[in-house]
C-alpha cells in the first residue's frame, strides 16, 4: 500500500547541489513516481566535494540534466522532469502546483522565502534543509495547520550579506546528512507516517555530533500564513533584496573584549541560535524583532553588532543606520569567530 502511494506521488526538488544530490537519490530509490529537478546551474569542479551525484566528466553540464541521467540508472521506473531553469517569482507557483510537495535544497535566503511562499499559497509542504560550515537545519514548513518559514524568520537579510555554501564553506559530509534527512521527511509526509518535523526545527552540529530541537508554532501575525495575511501573491520585487550596508566600521574577533570596555554588544541572533550562550552584558534583540524593539536602544550609545557568522548583523547595521544610529561597529565573522578563540564559549 505504501509503495503504491509513493508510485503515485510527485515531488519537486529545487536545487541539485549538496542537499539535492542525496535527497534525489533516496527519493528515486524509494520509488517516488515523478520527480522534478529545478536547477539552472552547471557542474563545477568546486562542487564535487559535496555534490556526489556528479563526477569530473560532468563539468560544464547542466545539473538537472546530469542528475536525471544518474537517477535513471538507479531507478528507471521513475518519471523524471529535468527543469533547467532558475526557480523565480514568475514560475514559482506554477512549478510548485504541479507536484505534491517541494524540497528546498537551495542555499540563498531569497530563494528559501520564495519556495516557502509559493508552497503556502499553493497548499504544498516545504521540506526545508540548510547547511553552512559545520551546522545544518531541517524542518517541514507549510503543512496543514503548521507554521511556515516566515513564522520562524519573518524577514530575510539582503542576499549580498549572506554567504552561500560555496562562499562560506561547508563540510561535504554534512550535506549528505541533511539531504538524506530531507528525503526521509518527504517520504513521511507522502506516506502519512511517523512524526514529521512540523513546528520543529532540527539543529545539526556535525562537529559535536549533536542534534538539538527547537519547537515553534504558527505565528498568528505571520504576513503569509497568519490570521490576517498580507502576502497573497508572488511579487518579483519582494525577492530581489536590498543593497547591503557600505562603509561600516568592522571589528575583528580578537579585538572584541577591548572594544566592549566602551561599547555594548548588540547580539541579533535568533533565540534558537543563542541557546548555547552569550557574552555577559550583551543586549539581545533578535534580528526578526529589531524593527519593533529599536526604542530599547540608546542613540548616543556605542554598539558592536554581532550575530552567529556576521550575516544578520550586517543586515541589522543597515537597518539601524537607516533609523539614525551612527555609533555602530560590525563584528566580522560573528560570535562563532569569537568563540573559536575562547574555549568557554560554544556558539551555534
Amino acid at each position: 500500500m505504501g509503495q503504491e502511494r509513493l508510485a503515485s506521488a510527485r515531488v519537486l526538488v529545487i536545487g541539485a547541489g549538496g542537499l539535492g544530490s542525496p535527497a534525489l537519490q533516496y527519493l528515486a530509490a524509494a520509488g517516488v513516481g515523478r520527480i522534478g529537478i529545478v536547477d539552472d546551474d552547471a557542474v563545477d569542479d568546486t562542487n564535487l566535494q559535496r555534490q556526489t551525484i556528479f563526477s569530473t566528466g560532468d563539468l560544464g553540464r547542466n545539473k538537472a540534466e546530469v542528475a536525471v541521467e544518474r537517477l535513471r540508472g538507479l531507478n528507471p521506473l521513475v518519471a523524471y522532469d529535468p527543469i533547467a531553469l532558475r526557480f523565480a517569482a514568475d514560475n514559482a507557483r506554477e512549478l510548485v502546483r504541479l507536484y505534491d510537495l517541494a524540497l528546498d535544497c537551495t542555499d540563498r535566503f531569497s530563494t528559501r522565502y520564495l519556495i516557502n511562499d509559493a508552497c503556502v499559497l499553493e497548499g504544498r509542504a516545504d521540506v526545508y534543509g540548510s547547511i553552512f560550515r559545520f551546522d545544518g537545519q531541517v524542518s517541514v514548513f507549510g503543512a496543514a495547520g503548521g507554521p511556515c518559514y516566515r513564522c520562524l524568520y519573518p524577514e530575510a537579510p539582503p542576499p549580498e550579506s549572506t554567504p552561500t555554501c560555496a562562499e562560506g564553506g561547508v563540510l561535504g559530509a554534512l550535506a549528505g546528512i541533511v539531504g538524506a534527512w530531507q528525503a526521509s521527511e518527504a517520504l513521511k509526509v507522502l506516506l502519512g507516517i511517523g512524526d514529521p518535523l512540523i513546528g520543529r526545527l532540527a539543529l545539526v552540529d556535525s562537529l559535536l555530533a549533536r542534534v538539538r530541537e527547537v519547537r515553534f508554532e504558527r505565528d498568528r501575525d505571520c504576513a503569509l500564513c497568519g490570521d490576517h495575511a498580507a502576502i497573497v501573491s508572488i511579487e518579483r520585487e519582494a525577492y530581489e533584496g536590498t543593497p547591503p550596508a557600505t562603509g561600516v566600521p568592522e571589528l575583528d574577533a580578537e579585538r572584541l573584549d577591548d572594544a566592549l570596555r566602551e561599547a555594548i554588544l548588540l547580539d541579533v541572533r535568533e533565540p534558537h541560535e543563542a541557546v548555547l550562550g552569550s557574552i555577559d552584558g550583551a543586549l539581545r534583540i533578535p534580528a526578526s524583532q529589531l524593527e519593533a524593539r529599536m526604542s530599547e536602544l540608546d542613540s548616543a550609545a556605542r554598539y558592536v553588532v554581532a550575530c552567529r557568522v556576521g550575516a544578520k548583523s550586517l543586515w541589522a547595521v543597515r537597518r539601524l543606520r537607516e533609523a539614525g544610529f551612527t555609533r555602530l561597529t560590525h563584528l566580522r565573522g560573528g560570535l562563532l569567530a569569537y568563540a573559536a578563540r575562547h574555549a568557554e564559549f560554544e556558539f551555534f
